[in-house]
């Protein structure tokens, strides 16, 4: 018999793929999480039915949700991760020798115990191996309320604004998010598809704008998110990710990326005019 897993990206429209093995299958205090293996994307989680990350394309969301803020900073050396248990952020964190400590804050400790079991290639240095890296499992709005001040970069790796992250897309969280970054800080949480969710964007920016004086939406090819265009809120308290960009320092940064380059990085701020529109 032959299985296979469908995700409805909209009451009429989805993306189906064959599934081999459920790998694990199991409910934390949180949400459900799956691990499965699919013949054309390799390892997949899904938490609570909804494409998370998957082995064939996770280099694309994590190459930028993390070098566009690291690369515009000067010299983050302090950097966070809200959300983000399958560990992919912080593995592309630390190919950044200037950076001292990356700390994780996930929520739910299930996560990150499968993610190092099953998807080793993402949790490579959430293992315990790397002294560099910092594991917290809290609630993210309560560990930066105590850790103001604190960080250069801020990443919110967080799943849509259902169940455990609705909070992370309120004006509240990102009043206490600018109190926890230095002032001279940057943090950059993922969007949302501009093709399906306009309405999500237009008040996700207005709650940034409302925080930060610089607030600016890049984009990315993602195949298994909803649509494949992706997009990312980019909110700074000083530095602006194109006119502040040190395009050189990217071009030398002496490490393998798979999809982010110094061109892409001003390539992807610059929108199309549906995706403005969506938060003007």
């Amino acid at each position: 018999m032959e299985m296979w897993y469908t995700e409805k990206h909209s009451e009429n429209v989805g993306i189906t793929m064959k599934v081999t093995e459920t790998l694990f299958s199991g409910k934390s205090e949180f949400q459900q999480l799956d691990i499965v293996q699919t013949l054309e994307y390799g390892k997949m989680m899904l938490l609570d039915g909804l494409v998370m990350v998957t082995e064939r394309d996770e280099f694309v969301y994590h190459d930028m949700i993390a070098h566009p803020a690291l690369f515009t900073h000067p010299a983050p050396k302090n950097v966070l991760v809200i959300g983000g248990g399958d560990g992919g952020s912080i593995r592309e964190i630390m190919k950044h020798p200037g950076v001292e400590q990356a700390t994780l804050c996930e929520i739910d400790g299930l996560v990150i115990e499968k993610s190092i079991e099953l998807l080793p290639s993402m949790a490579c240095e959430i293992d315990g191996s790397n002294s560099r890296v910092k594991l917290h499992v809290d609630d993210g709005l309560a560990y930066i309320r105590d850790h103001q001040n604190e960080f250069d970069v801020i990443l919110v790796d967080s799943t849509d604004p259902i169940g455990p992250a609705v909070g992370l897309f309120e004006e509240d969280f990102y009043r206490l998010v600018h109190g926890a970054l230095k002032e001279d800080g940057i943090m950059v949480a993922q969007s949302e598809s501009p093709f399906y969710h306009a309405d999500i964007q237009k008040a996700m920016y207005g709650n940034l704008r409302n925080v930060f004086p610089i607030v600016e939406m890049y984009q990315a090819f993602i195949p298994t998110y909803p649509s494949g265009l992706w997009s990312f809120a980019f909110a700074s308290k000083k530095y602006h990710p194109v006119t502040d960009f040190d395009q050189q320092r990217a071009a030398n940064r002496g490490f393998h990326t798979r999809y982010y380059n110094e061109q892409l990085h001003l390539g992807a701020f610059m929108l199309p005019t549906f995706a403005r529109e969506n938060i003007a």
